[in-house]
């Protein structure tokens, strides 16, 4: 597509097919959005409508082929502007002669004048054409749109131009239409590198196509990625880039890093999935079952959600189309009404032409058709570049607007993986000789709080751990241990040792840490020590918790967990206690949070968020969140912690100052000039002048967004 005006008329034509309920054409990033019935939106049924307009639909393409398409574009926009500013110089330079007055006789104007058509032929006759042909495919539409006018105004520009030659005057407007393309061409031309840089936005989610190992034939070989079908054996290398989602047969350390910003890698166990853009860091080769192929992996689809969804429009991008589909009829209506209002006034010919020309380029909507979708595709791409993966760009609208923000507890504002917090021992017990125990005790659970007990044992380095001989688990109570030495060594709840007649005093339960989980130790003499765990907040919960109340919205914790434990949190993040709520169900967590003021934003990460996603006006998806969770949210956070959802806010803020800078601005000046080229004359070339100015402002406008490095003044 050419611009707005033919997003516009793809729309207009679509609409009025049978069985179409809603069509969204996104400009920038030249995408379809559409519903109705299954066999009105088949595309065999939707691309030859589209073809007698002159455009080509096709499935929604890889991002490699639109950056492809965006550089095809860019070449095509240069070779016309290079010819239109070469050519069109000489046109200037023959009209700023004539102009001042520097030619010696009138004669020689004349044929200077003559000279100047001439050199304004090629940039009419070449550079000029994508106009003609974007014009024509809009009539054809029954949608005129700027197009109509660029084309109307250069055709005639150059036809009063020829007629004013061959009444013998050098007075000519060759300039006006050299200058209209050439001015034209080159917003086109940042338009096309602005969308270029949006577009790049999704290149942080796009793998290489290297070739892979897998199992085939009895024996491991190499072959495409592409090729690998869900379902195959695929073995990977040490420090290899893992290419396919898949499910692992071994355990091993894999490193999240270029897909989620985790710094510290993670230990995956047998049977874990795994996705694509993590990196296995073991150092023998590891194998695992390809659970989605290329085009089904998580970033593939989350690629292709953010690209449909940007189809989408807000109100304010509605509001844009309305007002520029019918300012160009108006255009059109105006100008035909000039021509013989200014003749009933009095005045010649020739100066009904020119005002009637003055009308028409003055009144291009191209300012008013870019003043949304730029800034919400250049808002939706720093996005990205700060973390936050958009799948709803329309939300950016009402993210500006937020007055409350909800946050769950475990997963969203803490890490999911407890830690110690508190640990008191026997008398005479000291801490080197409990760590050594304890990591014998622990060693080999999976049990979330015996890997929080091996990590606090293991911050001991220069420690050589007991061998144990025997192990007896009590899944989800506790365990015995009996180390090479003969001694046993009993960890777990305080209930599951009191129920193996192990005496526990006073000393071992600590009221105040009652919010806290605990694990009690006990060795051969009796009880030995107890430790307090507590899923610690995220680094930057704290921080983030007091720039949004700093920010005046409404921040609440809602969690299904105990109140105690939701209530240490909360003191920890700088919540006030009447602003937590715990032990509170799904469906209590969606209803609490339609009662707080609205818009809502609501950032959860489990099963039980599913609900309260929905209820919100936005929702939004850690990095850890489920399946399920990321489905329900219209952002995704790609970096752990918190600090996302304060930058979002902030990205949303200024898109939408931008978005509606951008829109009243171009509707000022649209309106504003055609009212003044109606009631005064006003020289087909400041008018030119002036729609290209209004134009680069509203692109320069959205490009300082998208080209700001952060948000620290949001």
């Amino acid at each position: 597509m050419w611009c707005t005006s033919c997003a516009l008329a793809v729309e207009g034509s679509l609409k009025r097919l049978k069985g179409v309920r809603e069509v969204s054409v996104h400009y920038p990033s030249a995408t379809l959005c559409i519903s109705g019935t299954p066999a009105a939106i088949q595309l065999s049924t939707l691309a030859p409508k589209i073809k007698r307009l002159g455009y080509r639909l096709t499935e929604l393409e890889p991002v490699a082929d639109a950056h492809g398409r965006l550089e095809e574009e860019s070449r095509y926009l240069t070779l016309r502007l290079m010819v239109g500013s070469l050519f069109g110089m000489w046109t200037m330079l023959a009209s700023l002669l004539i102009y001042a007055g520097a030619l010696p006789s009138e004669r020689v104007e004349l044929v200077v004048a003559w000279v100047s058509g001439a050199f304004s032929l090629p940039v009419v006759l070449f550079a000029g054409v994508p106009f003609y042909r974007a014009g024509w495919r809009t009539l054809l539409a029954k949608r005129p749109g700027m197009d109509v006018l660029v084309s109307l105004g250069v055709i005639g520009a150059v036809m009063v131009s020829v007629w004013l030659l061959w009444r013998g005057s050098s007075e000519v407007y060759f300039d006006t239409a050299v200058m209209l393309i050439v001015l034209l061409l080159v917003g086109r031309l940042v338009e096309t590198l602005c969308r270029h840089r949006g577009l790049k936005a999704l290149d942080a989610l796009a793998l290489p196509n290297d070739d892979i190992t897998v199992w085939q034939d009895e024996h491991w070989e190499s072959v495409p990625v592409d090729e690998v079908m869900k379902g195959t054996r695929v073995e990977l290398a040490p420090g290899e880039l893992i290419a396919l989602d898949g499910i692992l047969e071994d355990p091993g350390w894999i490193d999240t890093a270029s897909l989620t910003g985790e710094s510290l890698p993670r230990h995956f166990h047998a049977g874990q999935k795994v996705y694509a853009g993590c990196r296995y860091l073991g150092t023998t080769p590891l194998v695992m079952q390809v659970s989605a192929g290329v085009g089904k992996r998580r970033l593939d689809q989350l690629c292709d959600e953010m690209r449909r969804y940007q189809a989408k429009k807000g109100e304010l991008q509605k509001l844009a189309d309305r007002f520029a589909a019918w300012l160009s009829p108006l255009a059109l209506v105006l100008a035909m009404l000039t021509l013989p209002a200014v003749l009933l006034l009095g005045l010649g010919l020739e100066d009904a032409f020119v005002r009637a020309l003055s009308v028409l380029v003055v009144a291009c909507p191209c300012a008013v058709g870019l003043a949304v979708p730029l800034a919400s595709l250049a808002g939706s791409g720093q996005a990205m570049q700060q973390g936050v993966a958009l799948r709803d760009p329309a939300a950016l609208e009402i993210l500006a607007h937020i007055r409350s923000v909800a946050l769950d507890k475990t997963g969203t504002l803490t890490t999911g993986s407890h830690t110690v917090l508190h640990w008191q021992a026997r008398e005479g017990v000291d801490e080197r000789t409990l760590q050594r125990k304890l990591s014998v005790a622990v060693a080999g659970s999976e049990h979330p709080l015996a890997q929080a007990l091996a990590r606090w044992a293991g911050s001991q380095g220069d420690q050589r751990p007991e061998q144990c001989l025997q192990v007896n688990d009590t899944p989800g109570e506790g365990r015995r241990v009996q180390l090479n030495s003969g001694e046993w060594l009993t960890l777990g709840s305080a209930g599951w040792l009191s129920r193996q007649q192990i005496a526990l005093p006073a000393q071992a339960e600590e009221a105040t840490l009652s919010f806290a989980s605990q694990v009690v130790i006990a060795d051969e003499v009796g009880w030995l020590a107890s430790f307090y765990l507590t899923d610690q907040p995220v680094d930057d919960a704290e921080t983030s918790v007091k720039r949004l109340l700093a920010s005046g919205y409404v921040v609440a914790m809602i969690s299904g967990d105990r109140q105690g434990a939701v209530s240490w949190l909360g003191e920890r993040v700088g919540l006030a206690r009447e602003a937590c709520y715990a032990q509170r169900s799904p469906e209590a967590k969606a209803r609490l949070l339609q009662g707080l003021p609205s818009p809502t934003l609501y950032v959860g990460d489990g099963l039980n968020d599913t609900l309260s996603l929905a209820a919100a006006d936005v929702g939004v998806a850690p990095l850890s969140a489920s399946e399920a969770a990321r489905e329900g949210a219209s952002a995704q956070l790609m970096t752990p912690g918190m600090g996302g959802v304060v930058k979002l806010l902030g990205i949303a803020k200024r898109t939408r100052r931008i978005m509606v800078q951008n829109l009243f601005f171009s509707a000022l000046y649209n309106t504003l000039a055609l009212g003044l080229v109606v009631l005064m004359a006003i020289p087909p070339l400041v008018a030119v002048l002036a729609m290209a100015a209004s134009s680069l402002t509203v692109t320069l406008n959205a490009a300082r967004l998208a080209w700001a490095e952060s948000d620290e003044n949001s």
